[in-house]
């Protein structure tokens, strides 16, 4: 079993890196491989749509997007851990989980996925709910916690004096081991859910 996280923020080792730490220590002591991949401080453009993916296999921009990409397939879960500026993820790690999901063109169905957002006061709720949405819009089970999986502080020193959200991250470890053990014992004896051929509808009258 292995969980990749995804440290989102341009600090090597700060507030983020700290909160998923803590999440690796529980999955680690658990028994899951770990790796941490830190992309904030990448140099790294948005998707332009152009859909050459869905012919190549990958990316058109032949970066970073394209290195992890076997890692993500070959992986159990995903953390994908964020700074909050301005009420929203950091704007590298946007660009980089938009193209990773849309250029992967392998099934992500029950690799299991869980957000973390840190914050020096406000904006997490936002955050989270929309790293959410790259697990709900791919059949990857969300991992939980006993709150919200955030934490605050402006250092590292502060998240870790913050215990309430260093629980939280142990708790969200401990859960996503759990269900990372359980989805595989699952698809040995049923399998994967069934598919039907997917339908797409467009909005328009």
């Amino acid at each position: 079993m292995k969980v990749l996280l995804i440290n989102g923020s341009p600090n090597l080792k700060g507030c983020t890196y700290t909160a998923l730490t803590e999440v690796e220590k529980t999955l680690n002591e658990a028994g899951v491989e770990t790796e941490i991949i830190q992309v904030g401080h990448k140099n790294l453009r948005g998707c332009i749509g152009c859909r050459k993916c869905k012919t190549t296999g990958q990316c058109v921009f032949n970066d970073y997007v394209n290195e992890i990409a076997p890692k993500f397939e070959a992986c159990d879960g995903l953390v994908i851990g964020s700074p909050v500026y301005y009420a929203s993820a950091n704007g590298t790690l946007i660009s980089f989980i938009d193209r990773l999901f849309y250029s992967t063109l392998f099934d992500k169905t029950m690799k299991v996925g869980a957000a973390v957002v840190s914050a020096r006061r406000g904006g997490s709720s936002s955050t989270f709910d929309e790293l959410n949405k790259y697990f709900t819009i791919s059949g990857m089970p969300v991992a939980s916690s006993q709150y919200w999986n955030g934490v605050h502080g402006y250092t590292p020193e502060d998240v870790l004096a913050d215990a309430e959200g260093c629980q939280t991250m142990r708790t969200l470890g401990r859960n996503m081991a759990f269900l990372v053990k359980s989805i595989q014992l699952g698809k040995e004896k049923f399998g994967l859910p069934e598919k039907e051929e997917r339908v797409f509808t467009n909005f328009i009258r």
